[in-house]
């Protein structure tokens, strides 16, 4: 056998063996709900911005980027705008890979592939943050609801110069309004490629984490992905990928679409 297939092959065992441990499973969000009171997942940065992700998450995505590679990145909810950033330096690589293929300069000036945020709320400090980055140039803000008639529509002109698209939907976390947010965006998602429902945890964590929120357990971003996949078999869930993660925010959350 190739020694590359066969390091794939061991690689698909080591994940037939988490999938199958459910103690495992459970001993890490067990690990998420003993963190979460620290704010964890505040801790971290990208290229100079607050990224408020679970590091684990965002190596997910990367693997996705490179396989899909997709020319734009749809997220809802930009908070500080460390996730735009990173979003938009994989598709730096990607260009960069490209060009290097091509025999070509990369024009860092002229993009090809960009990141679109939508947030209700862009605050002025984080938007001048974010517009002053050395990568603003990848990425383009849309200030409004996510669920608006009119953000939606302005997201599909945007999605509609794209060949290949994901979705990562991590603004408010309440059934209704992620549900909505899937219903407008998954649409946009191109077939291979992926929408990604952050926080689905919400779902398994206890409900005093949440007791200040319009969200808690029984109304989360899971109970909104089971309930669209029930009218929408294009898409499934990738529960390999949360899986071989064991700590993720996004459980369920990896939704591939298949037709």
């Amino acid at each position: 056998m190739d020694p590359h297939e066969q390091f794939r092959a061991e690689v698909e065992h080591n994940i037939d063996g988490l999938v199958a441990d459910a103690d495992l499973q459970a001993l890490s969000r067990i690990w998420i709900r003993e963190a979460t009171p620290y704010k964890w997942t505040y801790n971290f940065t990208w290229l100079g911005r607050p990224a408020i992700q679970v590091p684990n998450d965002t190596w997910a995505l990367q693997e996705l980027v490179w396989k899909i590679r997709p020319d734009l990145i749809i997220e809802t909810g930009i908070a500080h705008g460390g996730s735009l950033i990173y979003s938009a330096s994989l598709l730096a690589l990607l260009d960069l890979c490209d060009a290097t293929e091509r025999g070509e300069l990369l024009d860092p000036k002229k993009p090809a592939r960009k990141v679109l945020g939508i947030d209700i709320d862009i605050r002025a400090h984080n938007r001048q943050a974010i517009e002053a980055h050395p990568l603003s140039a990848r990425i383009e803000m849309i200030e409004g609801s996510s669920i608006a008639e009119e953000t939606i529509e302005k997201v599909r002109a945007v999605a509609a110069g794209a060949n290949r698209v994901l979705v990562c939907l991590d603004s408010n976390h309440a059934h209704d309004h992620v549900l909505a947010e899937l219903e407008a965006y998954a649409p946009l998602v191109s077939p291979g490629s992926y929408c990604i429902v952050f926080d689905t945890v919400v779902e398994d964590m206890p409900a005093v984490f949440s007791e200040h929120r319009p969200w808690g357990p029984g109304d989360s971003p899971k109970t909104a992905v089971h309930a669209f996949l029930k009218s929408h078999p294009e898409f499934e869930i990738d529960s390999r990928i949360d899986k071989k993660l064991l700590i993720t925010v996004a459980e369920d959350g990896f939704l591939k679409r298949t037709g």
